[in-house]
């Protein structure tokens, strides 16, 4: 099976970047689960976005509202404050942007400051208006599965086919986007590692990214410290893997996701993904079956 096409209408060298690109995460939040407040003022902000490219990031991605579960959502006003000046800075130095919000509005003036790529977690659920906004600015979209949730996922499993369930909801949205008017060549999707799923399910959904691949829109895969990783790690006695020290688990996943032909992954720390989708694809184009060294 084919590699589905790379999203079209981004700027060079990640419009032709010939393996799976890294996108740095640039939260200008004070509650991230992972690094919340570390660089919440924006020249703070802009010096890590900034870092994460010399560490071999090809994009990133500015936010500046948490999701992890229970967070409270702020305001417009505030995500605004947060993000725009992060946004507006990182591409006056060059930086190819995304900004990750569920706000129209806010992807609206992202755009205008420079921002060319908009990453929605909710998949649009969560602002009606947020399709036509794209179509209209033209950036590129990453649809997110699941998004924010009050829904309790039952740590020890759940009774349905988790990728028939993704599939079938990234298909549905996938109408509705295109219906809106988003280019289908602009629109990439992410399984929403993470949210409303289980531990397991995450699992089996990088297991099988080949199932979301045949849909025929790009796979992202944000991986970065979950909690699925710490499960995995999780000791003999049951305590799981602080996120903190998730980082190289997060690095093993970029190199299988890479390898599986996602076209980015989505992390917090890029020297160790920058490497590891390098050598995905140097593994990529070297011929394993009916190979016979000499």
């Amino acid at each position: 099976m084919t590699d589905p096409p790379r999203p079209s209408g981004l700027p060079e060298p990640l419009a032709s970047l010939e393996r799976c690109a890294v996108m740095g995460i640039v939260n200008v939040t004070p509650d991230s689960f992972s690094d919340g407040g570390r660089w919440f003022a924006p020249e703070d902000a802009i010096a890590r976005g900034m870092r994460l490219l010399d560490e071999g990031a090809d994009l990133l991605d500015v936010g500046g509202e948490s999701t992890r579960p229970g967070a409270q959502r702020v305001g417009i006003d505030e995500e605004a404050r947060r993000v725009l000046p992060v946004v507006a800075g990182l591409v006056e130095r060059g930086a190819i942007v995304g900004i990750d919000t569920m706000r129209s509005e806010i992807a609206r003036q992202a755009v205008e400051a420079g921002a060319v790529i908009v990453n929605d977690v909710s998949g649009g659920l969560a602002d009606p208006e947020m399709a036509g906004v794209v179509a209209e600015v033209g950036a590129a979209y990453v649809c997110g599965h699941g998004g924010p949730s009050s829904r309790e996922v039952d740590a020890a499993g759940s009774d349905c086919d988790v990728v028939a369930r993704v599939r079938a909801d990234l298909a549905a949205r996938l109408s509705e986007l295109e219906a809106a008017g988003i280019l289908a060549g602009r629109i990439v999707l992410d399984p929403g590692l993470g949210f409303s799923k289980t531990d397991a399910e995450d699992v089996i959904l990088l297991s099988q990214m080949r199932e979301l691949s045949a849909l025929g829109f790009p796979l992202m895969i944000g991986a970065s410290r979950k909690r699925f990783l710490g499960a995995a790690l999780a000791g003999t006695d049951g305590q799981i893997r602080a996120v903190g020290d998730r980082d190289a688990a997060t690095i093993a996943v970029t190199a299988l996701a890479a390898a599986a032909g996602a076209w980015a992954v989505r992390v917090h720390e890029a020297a160790g993904s920058s490497d590891a989708v390098r050598i995905a694809k140097f593994w990529r184009a070297t011929p394993h079956e009916g190979h016979k060294s000499h």
